[in-house]
């Protein structure tokens, strides 16, 4: 019973995460960011608090360009109660499959690392919550389908726990 009690604990600590990006690496079609995350690209989702339920559905837009290895995406997020999120994502490309992007409400950077038709972002971002500011862990998930459509994953964890998730379906305008 104890080592029952300490695993779970340690799942709880640890975010107890099955998903490994390696098992994604012979996934087709390959995701290359750069190519996907260029030009407009739209999208609608949700947000779930941690027990599920849906409290929030929003319209996403975004414009993204690159020069070289370095890259800037900006993002609109517009909520059906009509508040309105806007973010500029600055990308640097670390390897063929290693980036780092950063943006005003992540500490630090965002790690993202790329396995087949797989895309994982890791970061700490500061989210506002009413009158109260928290820090967030965002482990990220993005699987590319074809070469306009793209599905995001995105699990919201505090001290371990998970308090909430998000989908994103995301569609790149053809040029």
């Amino acid at each position: 019973m104890r080592l029952l009690i300490i695993s779970v604990a340690m799942c709880l600590l640890i975010g107890c995460s099955g998903m490994n990006l390696k098992d994604y690496k012979n996934n087709q079609p390959q995701l290359n960011l750069q190519t996907y995350l260029n030009g407009n690209i739209n999208g609608y989702g949700i947000v779930q608090d941690r027990t599920g339920n849906v409290t929030r559905r929003f319209d996403f837009h975004g414009n993204a360009r690159w020069a070289d290895n370095r890259g800037v995406f900006d993002e609109k997020i517009i909520y059906d109660n009509g508040k309105v999120e806007s973010c500029e994502w600055l990308f640097v490309k670390i390897s063929e499959s290693q980036y780092e992007a950063t943006t005003n409400d992540v500490i630090g950077k965002a790690d993202i690392k790329i396995a087949g038709n797989a895309m994982q972002w890791n970061y700490v971002m500061n989210v506002k919550v009413d009158d109260s500011t928290y820090q967030i862990n965002f482990d990220d998930w993005m699987f590319l389908i074809d070469d306009k459509h793209l599905i995001n994953r995105n699990y919201f964890k505090k001290f371990g726990v998970k308090v909430g998730e998000l989908t994103l379906y995301m569609e790149k305008e053809s040029s």
